[in-house]
């Protein structure tokens, strides 16, 4: 991808007041993403997502506090 192409891009929709514009940019940056994001993942980082949303589900996660407590214990038995 062309860095300077998307330098361009950036710097009009930073100086962009018009929100219709902006709007639809917004629109068109979504609905590529999604089809990027779509065809991008492999079968098994899809499954991987599902999974994680199922653990979000059924509360089955843990904080970022715990985890590196458990990281420490972990690395401690090494």
């Amino acid at each position: 991808m062309n860095n300077q192409l998307k330098h361009r891009l950036i710097d009009k929709i930073l100086v962009s007041k018009d929100e219709k514009l902006l709007s639809a940019i917004d629109q068109i940056l979504d609905s590529v993403s999604d089809q990027t994001t779509g065809d991008a993942l492999t079968k098994e980082q899809k499954l991987m997502l599902e999974m994680s949303e199922q653990d979000i589900k059924n509360n089955e996660t843990i904080s970022q506090s715990e985890l590196d407590k458990e990281d420490l214990t972990w690395l401690r038995e090494k």
